[in-house]
C-alpha cells in the first residue's frame, strides 16, 4: 500500500502541471490578439482632433470653469453688439375681445465670446443643446407687453447653442408669445390693425448691450402658408429705436410690426345681410290693409325683437369699448328704420280712429240737422258750390270726404246686404274771393293726406326705401 501511494501522488502533480501550462497558453493568446485590436497599424489610424475627443470634456474644451460666465463679454469695455433675426413660423391667433395675438417664431442670437474661444484643426463649429446654456453668459432678451410666452419643450427644450472656434456664437430657440396690441375699431370691420412684437434686453443698456438686427430688413423672415380666418397678412417689416425709462436708462428696442386687413365677406353674411333683410321686411306692413291689426303690429314687433337680437350678438364678441363702430351705426340705423315703421302703423291706426269718429258725429250733426249725409254709402259724392254762408270749421270738417273711395251698390249689397238709397250731400259754401278759396283748397288738400290714411301707407312705400339706399350709399362710399 505505500508502495502504491507515492506513484499516485506523483501521477497527480504531473496533470495538474501539465493543465497549467496550457491555461497560460491560451490567457496570453488572448492578450496579445487584443493588444493588436487596440493599436491597430500605423497605416489606417487617422489624425486626432480635440474637438471630436470623447476623452475631453465639453467644460475643459470650452474653459467654462477658467471664466466667470455671470458677467457680460468685455465687461468693463465697450457694448458688445449682439445681432437678432427672427424667423416666424405662424400667426395663431387675433383676440379682439383681448386685444393680443399669439405668434411662434425662431428667436436666434448672434454675439462673440473670446472666452469660449477653443483650437481646432478643421476648424468645425461644436453644436451644444439647452443643458450648456445654463453655464455660460446668454442675452436676456425678453419681450416687451408679452401677457403669456414659453419655449416649446417637447421632446426636448428647443434650444441650440452653436459655437464656433473664433468665439462667435449662435444661440437659437423656439418660442410661443402671446402679446398685446392696441388697435383701433372705429371702422370695424372694415378696419385694418397694425401689431408690433417689441424686443429688448432686460438689465443691459445700451452702453452694455448694442441689440440690432443682424441682416437689416432680411432679417426677418415668415412662411408663405401663413393665413388667418378674418384677416389678410398684407406686410411684415422691422424697426429698431431707443426706448428711455426714467429708473434705469436707455435701451435698444426691436420691433416686429405687421399689418392685418380683415376679411369683409364673413360680417356682410352674418351681420349686414340679415340687418338689411330686416329692414326690408319691416316695409312689407305698408302693402298690409291698416284693419289687419295683428298681422302689422307682429310683423312690426318681431322686426324689432331680431333687430335687438343681431346688435346683442355683434357686440358680444368685441371689447367694450366707449367710442362707436361703424357695424354700429349701420345696425341702429337699421334699427331706427324697422322702428319708425313701427311708428307709422300706430300714427295710421291713430288716425284711423280719429277719422271714424269724425265721421260718426258728422252723421249725428246731419241726422240733427235733418240734412242728407251719404257718409261710406253713396255711390258718387258731390259738393255743390252755391250761394250761402258756412264757417272754416265747417268747410274743414267736410274735408275728409272729398276724395273717399267710390263704393259701388254691388260691393255696398255684400257689405251691409241691405242696399241703401243713393243720396247726395249738397253743402251750401260762399265764396268771397278767389284767393280765398286757393288757400282754402290747399288747407284741405294738406289735411286730406293727413286723415286719409292710405295716403300715409301709400308715401311711406317710396320715402322708406329711398331713404335707406341713400344712407347705404353714403355709408358704403365712406367706409370703403
Amino acid at each position: 500500500m505505500p508502495y502504491l501511494t507515492k506513484p499516485l501522488i506523483l501521477l497527480l502533480c504531473l496533470i495538474v502541471t501539465s493543465e497549467c501550462r496550457k491555461h497560460g497558453h491560451r490567457v496570453r493568446r488572448w492578450t496579445a490578439t487584443v493588444e493588436t485590436q487596440k493599436h491597430g497599424t500605423s497605416l489606417t489610424k487617422k489624425t486626432p482632433d480635440v474637438t471630436k475627443s470623447r476623452k475631453m470634456k465639453t467644460e475643459h474644451l470650452l474653459k467654462v470653469d477658467d471664466h466667470d460666465f455671470t458677467m457680460r463679454p468685455a465687461f468693463g469695455g465697450p457694448a458688445i453688439p449682439v445681432g437678432v433675426d427672427v424667423q416666424v413660423e405662424s400667426l395663431d391667433s387675433i383676440s379682439e375681445v383681448d386685444m393680443d395675438f399669439t405668434m411662434t417664431l425662431y428667436l436666434r442670437h448672434y454675439w462673440k465670446d473670446e472666452r469660449l474661444s477653443f483650437s481646432s484643426s478643421t476648424n468645425k463649429s461644436m453644436t451644444f443643446d439647452g443643458r450648456l446654456v445654463k453655464k455660460i453668459w446668454v442675452p436676456d432678451v425678453f419681450f416687451v407687453h408679452s401677457k403669456r410666452s414659453f419655449i416649446h419643450d417637447t421632446t426636448t427644450d428647443n434650444i441650440m447653442l452653436r459655437v464656433f472656434p473664433d468665439g462667435h456664437v449662435l444661440y437659437s430657440l423656439r418660442v410661443t408669445v402671446t402679446a398685446a396690441c392696441n388697435m383701433d375699431f372705429s371702422r370695424f370691420p372694415l378696419d385694418s390693425q397694425t401689431c408690433s412684437l417689441e424686443l429688448e434686453s432686460y438689465a443691459y443698456t445700451d452702453e452694455d448691450l448694442m441689440l440690432y438686427w443682424k441682416s437689416g430688413d432680411e432679417s426677418l423672415s415668415t412662411d408663405d402658408r401663413i393665413s388667418l380666418s378674418q384677416f389678410l397678412i398684407q406686410k411684415f417689416h422691422t424697426t429698431s429705436r431707443l426706448a428711455f425709462y426714467s429708473s434705469t436708462g436707455w435701451y435698444n428696442r426691436l420691433y416686429i410690426n405687421f399689418t392685418l386687413r380683415r376679411h369683409i365677406f364673413f360680417f356682410l353674411l352674418q351681420t349686414y345681410f340679415p340687418a338689411t333683410l330686416m329692414v326690408m321686411l319691416s316695409w312689407v306692413s305698408f302693402w298690409i290693409d291698416r284693419r289687419a291689426v295683428p298681422a302689422r303690429v307682429s310683423l312690426g314687433i318681431t322686426t324689432v325683437l331680431t333687430m335687438s337680437t343681431i346688435i346683442t350678438g355683434v357686440n358680444a364678441s368685441m371689447p367694450r369699448v366707449s367710442y362707436i363702430k361703424a357695424v354700429d351705426i349701420y345696425l341702429w340705423v337699421s334699427f331706427v328704420f324697422v322702428f319708425l315703421s313701427v311708428l307709422e302703423y300706430a300714427a295710421v291706426n291713430y288716425l284711423s280712429t280719429v277719422q271714424d269718429r269724425r265721421e260718426r258725429k258728422m252723421r249725428e250733426r246731419a241726422r240733427s240737422q235733418s240734412l242728407p249725409c251719404t257718409c261710406g254709402i253713396s255711390q258718387t259724392r258731390t259738393m255743390t258750390m252755391l250761394d250761402g254762408t258756412y264757417s272754416e270749421a265747417d268747410t274743414n270738417s267736410l274735408a275728409g270726404y272729398t276724395e273717399e273711395p267710390m263704393v259701388h251698390e254691388e260691393e255696398q249689397e255684400e257689405m251691409h246686404e241691405v242696399p241703401e238709397k243713393q243720396e247726395h250731400m249738397v253743402v251750401h259754401l260762399s265764396v268771397s274771393s278767389e284767393s280765398t278759396t286757393t288757400k282754402k283748397k290747399k288747407s284741405l288738400r294738406a289735411l286730406n293726406i293727413i286723415q286719409n290714411t292710405h295716403a300715409i301707407d301709400k308715401y311711406s312705400r317710396m320715402i322708406f326705401p329711398g331713404s335707406y339706399i341713400f344712407f347705404n350709399l353714403i355709408y358704403w362710399s365712406v367706409y370703403c
